[in-house]
């Protein structure tokens, strides 16, 4: 027989003993492969041995009646066995009836013989063979589709669906039973991500080229619950042995997170992580833009260049965190000044540009930077802190300060130091002089980046006196450049620009240890000890570490705190009092003396006088110089030195120049005096003369010499 190359176990259920031999001898004759056949000649013995495996085929013989129900039974037994029904012609209607139940085939009385019935037998075990290793086949191939992470989904040659993958079960909202043998278009739907329009079918596609196409870019699938998701994919058509197209198949995947993402990148490629705001890269286009559409249309356009004034010294004394909300809050407030057609871009740390895309003329420009720099100064409370923040603006236009973006930006970029330079909380037009200025300016602080190396600085001391005995009570250090090629450099032209680049806290620590070390060396000469005094700025006294710096500074030139005095403006104090109290105090403890510098000229709140500990009062020599001449001037001084004595605060006169303004400051029992009518600050060979004599001759200097 050769059914296969292992013996088989036939079980032959019902008929009688001589059909059975019958049926033995039939399969048995002529076979090299001799077949084992068992028989149960009731349903019941039969379906006892069923249960116990180890059959091949089973061979079933119906009855006269309940042929069917017969069949069904041993069927529902071992569905997995093929079965091969036995019947009378009489019988042929019920035989067929069993194949519609499942049988593999049926022979009828007279078809029984030696090569019809092996056939059948080897046909209908082979057939089953076939079914379940397509069926293993189908089971691996389903769960490899499961298991990657791509949807996968197919369909017949008329487009109905054949196939869905776990995946592609989730992202349609079908599963597969229910998606079977209904139309492409229904269980996937999908439109195009820009019209929103349905998009081509790509099965359609593929099977009417017969070849591999894909989605249109920004593909869009309707889930069945509405859920809308970005795919890519690709469709390609199914062929059968001979070639033909019988069906399509097709890959996809959602790249939602992918497109998200590289919007994402995109997003922060063009804009500050901080404030959100476009950065420079994203100004500059939308500049270009807008100068392409203004030139066009013949309209102008301005560009604003602001910097916020001292915001270093957030940072500096609040910490970076603070620093950063209250750029958020400025952000905010400029976004909220302009027009939605207009833009405000952060061009890093504390700079920010603002586009004005189209104005009817300069005059529309100042009253937007106005604007800005009125909502700028309303307090920002960040953390618990009312912070005051003011800034300076510099303003160009199209097309009359440029006709480029970087060019106008530039301009900008230079109107905003003369606004800064001019007082602060301003705003400045570019004019075309000022770039001459712009180079002068970046030529002095190139200068300044190397004088230190150099050894350029150096400090002259202006004496201060007792105005009751004549003797000499201490020195200001005042810092003085010489360049090698211009000579000497004004203060008033290098330590603005010192601070703005940030340069003055080296030239800073240079001065203090220098006027520690010129005292001490003083000292060590045998000379009368006095303290030198020593101007701070705000950018110095906000300064990490100033405290430390100071006491170090101290220890490593062996000078006792009481020699040495900080005179700071009342700007410098009054910014973050809360913060400024606790310095003053670190400073007071240390043994230090603290003087308030040209006083009357800052802030009007008296306040912290009481709250700071103060040593002396620097009377501001405007107010010197005006009060012989003018009763203001003079009411001002009588009551500040009131005040001082009240206080037990010490009270000094900068700038006296003349024997008068000496006699009405001694009437007023003021305590200390400096300016030319004692002396110019000299250099430290020559001020050691002075402190030898103790007294310097009061001789009158006037005011052509180096200003103090």
């Amino acid at each position: 027989m050769n059914i296969n190359s292992t013996n088989k176990t036939l079980l032959l259920i019902g008929g009688n003993p001589s059909h059975a031999k019958v049926i033995e001898a039939t399969l048995t004759a002529g076979s090299d492969d001799p077949v084992h056949l068992e028989w149960c000649n009731t349903l019941s013995s039969g379906l006892e041995r069923l249960s116990h495996k180890g059959i091949s085929a089973i061979l079933l013989s119906l009855p006269d009646s309940k042929g069917i129900e017969v069949f069904d039974r041993v069927f529902l037994a071992a569905s997995s066995i093929p079965i091969l029904v036995l019947g009378r012609v009489a019988d042929n209607d019920i035989a067929k009836e069993a194949l519609r139940h499942g049988a593999q085939d049926y022979l009828l009385e007279g078809h029984v013989d030696t090569y019809l019935l092996p056939r059948a037998v080897r046909a209908m075990i082979q057939r089953k063979a076939s079914e379940e290793a397509l069926f293993i086949e189908k089971e691996h191939a389903q769960v490899t589709l499961n298991s990657i992470g791509d949807a996968v989904l197919s369909t017949d040659i008329f487009g109905n669906v054949t196939y869905l993958n776990v995946a592609a079960e989730n992202m349609t909202g079908w599963s597969r039973i229910e998606a079977l043998g209904r139309p492409f278009a229904e269980v996937f739907r999908i439109i195009d991500g820009n019209s929103h329009e349905t998009a081509r079918n790509p099965m359609d596609l593929a099977v009417q080229q017969n070849r591999t196409v894909g989605l249109t870019t920004n593909c869009i699938l309707i889930r069945r619950d509405g859920f809308e998701s970005a795919i890519e994919d690709s469709a390609a058509p199914i062929h059968d042995r001979d070639g033909q197209v019988t069906g399509a198949v097709m890959v996809f995947h959602d790249v939602s997170v992918a497109l998200g993402m590289a919007i994402q990148m995109s997003h922060l490629a063009q804009h500050d992580c901080l404030t959100d705001l476009p950065n420079r890269i994203l100004f500059k286009d939308r500049l270009t833009q807008a100068i392409t559409l203004a030139h066009r249309n013949g309209h102008r356009l301005a560009v604003l260049f602001l910097d916020l004034d001292g915001f270093k010294h957030i940072n500096d004394s609040l910490g970076h965190s603070v620093g950063d909300k209250v750029l958020q809050s400025i952000a905010g407030r400029l976004v909220a000044a302009v027009r939605h057609s207009d833009t405000v871009s952060r061009q890093g740390g504390d700079e920010f540009v603002v586009l004005l895309s189209e104005i009817k003329n300069a005059r529309d420009a100042a009253i937007s930077a106005k604007k800005m720099l009125a909502s700028l100064t309303v307090p920002h409370s960040v953390a618990r802190h009312h912070l005051h923040v003011t800034a300076s603006i510099g303003l160009t236009t199209f097309p009359d300060d440029g006709e480029d973006a970087e060019t106008l930006i530039k301009n900008a970029d230079t109107a905003m130091y003369h606004a800064k330079a001019s007082g602060r909380n301003k705003y400045q037009f570019f004019r075309k002089g000022m770039n001459v200025q712009a180079v002068e300016r970046q030529s002095v602080e190139e200068g300044l980046r190397y004088a230190l190396e150099r050894n350029e600085f150096e400090l002259h001391y202006q004496p201060k006196v007792n105005l009751g005995t004549g003797e000499i009570t201490g020195a200001e250090a005042l810092l003085r450049w010489l360049h090698p090629d211009v000579g000497v450099v004004s203060p008033l032209q290098f330590v603005p620009i010192a601070e703005d680049s940030g340069l003055i806290l080296p030239i800073g620590r240079w001065v203090l240890r220098e006027a520690c070390r010129q005292a001490r060396a003083w000292m060590n000469e045998g000379l009368r000890a006095i303290p030198v005094g020593i101007n701070i700025s705000s950018l110095e006294f906000r300064s990490n570490g100033f405290l430390e710096g100071v006491r170090d500074i101290l220890k490593d030139t062996r000078l006792e705190p009481c020699y040495l005095e900080l005179e700071m403006t009342e700007g410098v104090l009054m910014q973050h009092a809360d913060s400024t109290a606790s310095m003053l105090k670190a400073l007071k403890n240390m043994g230090v003396h603290l003087t308030v510098d040209d006083f009357g000229t800052g802030y009007s709140s008296l306040s912290y006088l009481t709250r700071f500990p103060i040593d002396t009062l620097k009377v501001d020599q405007s107010f010197v110089q005006k009060m012989t001449s003018d009763n203001q001037h003079a009411a001002i001084i009588n009551a500040v030195i009131s005040m001082a004595k009240s206080l037990k605060q010490r009270v000094l006169a900068e700038g006296v120049e003349t024997a008068e303004q000496l006699a009405f400051l001694r009437a007023q029992a003021c305590d200390e005096g400096q300016g030319y009518y004692f002396g110019a600050a000299v250099i430290p060979g020559q001020f050691a003369k002075l402190l030898q004599t103790g007294t310097p001759p009061f001789a009158r200097h006037t005011a052509s010499g180096v200003p103090s």
